[in-house]
């Protein structure tokens, strides 16, 4: 448990954090604990983006509205909340959120992928 927490604590501490990276780009890091609910049944309310040099936003991993699932299979499934938006147009596709520290690492594992791809 102690793990946990750790990884949610380094989340909730990068609240408000703008990080530059190289090229000009940068991070903005937004989290907050909220009462669980059913779209955010972790309690955590969160958007981490990765922004160009102009400020358009190219990443986005966030739980502030729905997003229906792929239309594979039963179509009566849940509307998923967490989900990653991999481009400004992106309605967003679903995200498997499993702890805050794996949210940050598959965020920033994405970011330093995109990066290598424009620089």
């Amino acid at each position: 448990m102690a793990k946990r927490q750790t990884e949610l604590d380094a989340l909730l501490d990068l609240h408000g954090e703008v990080l530059v990276q190289g090229g000009g780009y940068w991070v903005k890091i937004e989290a907050w604990t909220v009462e669980p609910t059913e779209g955010v049944p972790h309690g955590i309310r969160y958007s981490l983006t990765l922004h160009d040099p102009i400020g358009t936003w190219v990443l986005g991993y966030d739980n502030s509205h729905a997003v229906k699932p792929p239309k594979k299979g039963f179509g009566g499934r849940r509307l998923e909340y967490d989900h990653v938006h991999r481009h400004a147009k992106d309605k967003g596709v679903p995200y498997a959120f499993s702890s805050a520290g794996q949210l940050l690492t598959d965020f920033f594992s994405e970011v330093d992928q995109v990066l290598k791809e424009v620089l």
